[in-house]
């Protein structure tokens, strides 16, 4: 299903119809373009293939995800960065309207957009001893509208505004507790299974209605990116090419390096 298939993984349950999509680049699953290429082909075909629902989880038993692979944004090859914030958008995109009912499984910390990700599913399940949130503030990143748009889809705003201007990252009762995810789990077959759950609670329903209620839902928070997508583009180029945010991500990543070193 994947033309990298070393970087996602899909399995469909046989009895279920439901496709498991899981991350797998390790490290920590840093999204680099390779990876956003392949979720959101994988996302695209599971769509097509009409499985049940589709459950987005990570081989990783740490990290969901760590985020954007900062690399892509650190003195960038101008061309790749194009490609890379493109597809960027485009994956969310899919994941966020994506026609069948979508759940995250989350087995590790979910950072920055590994938050996005988790946030664009409809439903998610976060095992306990784990972090979530979106800390771009801490790198200098000012985020774009559209990942606010994910964290407001399941936040209200004082918290969302807060926890970007903090980079607040939370710990698994935390996200409970503020409805940033649904359930919480022991273990990444306990989370999958309440994730399969949630899926299976749209049985009685028709699934071309379905998608159609959910994508009247979420208009709004997309029509932006889909209007002007090349405009959304561009003032992220611009952004991520400033000296200021070269500068953040030169300290940021030599802070990570030393960091690793230890």
């Amino acid at each position: 299903m994947s033309k990298n298939p070393q970087l996602t993984l899909v399995e469909v349950d046989d009895t279920t119809g439901i496709a498991t999509l899981t991350m797998n680049r390790p490290p920590v699953n840093s999204c680099n373009l390779e990876l956003l290429r392949d979720l959101n082909e994988s996302i695209k075909q599971i769509e097509c293939n009409k499985s049940r629902g589709l459950i987005l989880t990570s081989s990783n038993d740490r990290v969901f995800s760590s985020g954007l692979d900062l690399n892509e944004m650190h003195k960038p090859n101008q061309e790749r960065l194009v490609a890379f914030w493109r597809t960027l958008q485009e994956m969310w995109l899919s994941l966020y309207l994506c026609s069948v009912p979508t759940a995250a499984a989350i087995n590790g910390h979910a950072l920055a957009v590994g938050c996005v990700m988790s946030a664009a599913c409809e439903y998610r399940v976060m095992l306990t001893g784990f972090n979530i949130g979106i800390h771009a503030t801490k790198f200098g990143y000012v985020v774009p509208p559209f990942i606010v748009n994910s964290y407001l889809s399941v936040l209200p705003k004082n918290i969302v505004e807060r926890a970007l201007l903090q980079g607040k990252l939370f710990n698994a009762e935390e996200a409970l507790q503020i409805n940033l995810v649904d359930e919480l789990a022991n273990s990444k077959n306990e989370a999958i299974s309440k994730c399969a759950d949630f899926i299976a609670s749209f049985a009685g329903t028709n699934p071309k209605a379905r998608a159609l209620t959910k994508r009247q839902f979420r208009a709004a928070d997309v029509q932006l990116l889909i209007d002007d997508p090349e405009g959304q583009l561009h003032e992220c180029l611009e952004y991520i090419n400033s000296p200021f945010m070269q500068e953040s991500l030169d300290k940021y990543l030599a802070k990570l390096k030393s960091k690793n070193k230890k």
